[in-house]
C-alpha cells in the first residue's frame, strides 16, 4: 500500500510516517502544504493520502480543498482526513461526491495505532472510516430524522457502527452477536430505507449517507 501524508506539524508527519513504514507499507512522500500534496498524488498516485484538515497558509480549510479536488481528480485514491476537532461539514462535503474511499478521524485517533491503521487500510480498499465523533454530532445535528423512525433501536446500533466502516464481522463482535444476526439487520436496514438490490458495499454507503441526513442521490 502506497501513502502519501499531507500534515504541517513536522513531528506528527514524520511520527506517521515512521509508523506506517514500521508496519511494512510504502510511504512514497510526506508533504507540508496542500500544493505539494497535490503534486505528490499527481507524481506518485498512492492508494491514500492522510491529509490534514487545516494547512498552511490560513489554517482553514486547504486540506478540505486539496481532498475534495484530489477525489475529482484521481478517484481511484482513498483520501483520509484529520482534524483536531469535530467539523461535519468538511466530512459531509467529501462525501458529497462519490462515497468510497473516504474517511475522517480526529487526530486523538492516531493514538490508538491498530484502530488507525484499520481505518487507513479500509479507506485504501474503497471502504468508509467516520469517526464515532462524526457520526454522533452528525446524527445529533441532522433534522432528516423521519426515515429512520421505523429502524429498531437494535438496527440503529448497527447502522451506527456501519457508519464509522465496521464490516459484519467487526459488527459482530462489537455487538456480541453472529454474523448472520447481522446480515438480517443489514437486510433489515436496507428494507426500511428503501434502498434497492444492488451491490452490498453500494447500499451500505448509501444507508450510511441516510443517516448522516444526506440525500442518497448526491452519492454515485
Amino acid at each position: 500500500m502506497k501513502i502519501v501524508i499531507a500534515e504541517d506539524s513536522v513531528i506528527l508527519r514524520d511520527g506517521l510516517a515512521q509508523l506506517l513504514i514500521d508496519r511494512g507499507y510504502e510511504v512514497t512522500a510526506t508533504v507540508g502544504d496542500a500544493e505539494a500534496l497535490v503534486a505528490a498524488v499527481d507524481e506518485y498516485v498512492p492508494d491514500v493520502a492522510i491529509i490534514d484538515v487545516r494547512m498552511p497558509p490560513s489554517f482553514t480549510d486547504e486540506g478540505l480543498v486539496a481532498a475534495v479536488h484530489l477525489r475529482r481528480r484521481h478517484p481511484d485514491v482513498g483520501v483520509l482526513v484529520f482534524s483536531q476537532w469535530v467539523e461535519t461539514r468538511y466530512a459531509a462535503e467529501l462525501l458529497s461526491g462519490s462515497s468510497s474511499g473516504v474517511g475522517y478521524l480526529l487526530k486523538d485517533r492516531v493514538a490508538d495505532v491498530g484502530e488507525f491503521v484499520d481505518a487507513l487500510v479500509r479507506v485504501a480498499s474503497g471502504g468508509t472510516a467516520l469517526d464515532p465523533e462524526v457520526v454522533a454530532q452528525w446524527v445529533g445535528s441532522s433534522a432528516k430524522r423521519s426515515t429512520l423512525d421505523a429502524l429498531t433501536v437494535r438496527e440503529r446500533e448497527v447502522l451506527d457502527l456501519m457508519a464509522q466502516g465496521l464490516t459484519n464481522s467487526a459488527l459482530a463482535a462489537a455487538l456480541h452477536v453472529s454474523e448472520r444476526a447481522i446480515e438480517k439487520h443489514v437486510g433489515n436496514i436496507f428494507g426500511k430505507l428503501g434502498l434497492p438490490p444492488s451491490d452490498v458495499n453500494h447500499r451500505r454507503v448509501m444507508a450510511v449517507l441516510q443517516y448522516l441526513g444526506r440525500p442518497s442521490g448526491t452519492a454515485s
